[in-house]
């Protein structure tokens, strides 16, 4: 498997669907390789996302919520903690393009299920 990633400036939210216009001299890095977190395992995603983002998939019924991220953590000032999401619908939706979502919550695979099905690149 080999994939790319571009920065942000080179590839802003256009929030519409389409082709996406990218030139060699505007990618970041070539992903080679990746890794699946294990399922349900909060840990293991907190660690991979301490490195980089880490794409997921979260379980929300009558929504479209592919291409979301992971990309940090966070812990409000009342201790509860959250994942930060940096969602696929742009910066118009959520919090400037991004949400909060539960962490360490009591069901299995987190809240709506976001350690089920997590990878992230290794090389």
């Amino acid at each position: 498997m080999q994939n790319t990633l571009l920065t942000e400036s080179h590839h802003p939210y256009e929030e519409q669907k389409g082709t996406c216009r990218v030139t060699s001299s505007q990618l970041a890095v070539t992903i080679t390789s990746y890794e699946t977190a294990p399922v349900n395992d909060e840990v293991v995603l907190l660690n991979a996302v301490t490195n980089q983002p880490v794409s997921v998939a979260i379980d929300v019924a009558e929504q479209d919520f592919k291409f979301h991220q992971v990309i940090g953590y966070v812990t409000s000032e009342d201790a509860t903690k959250y994942w930060l999401i940096k969602n696929s619908w742009g910066g118009t939706w959520g919090n400037g393009g991004y949400m909060k979502l539960a962490r360490e919550a009591t069901v299995k695979g987190g809240a709506c299920g976001v350690a089920r099905a997590a990878s992230y690149p290794i090389a």
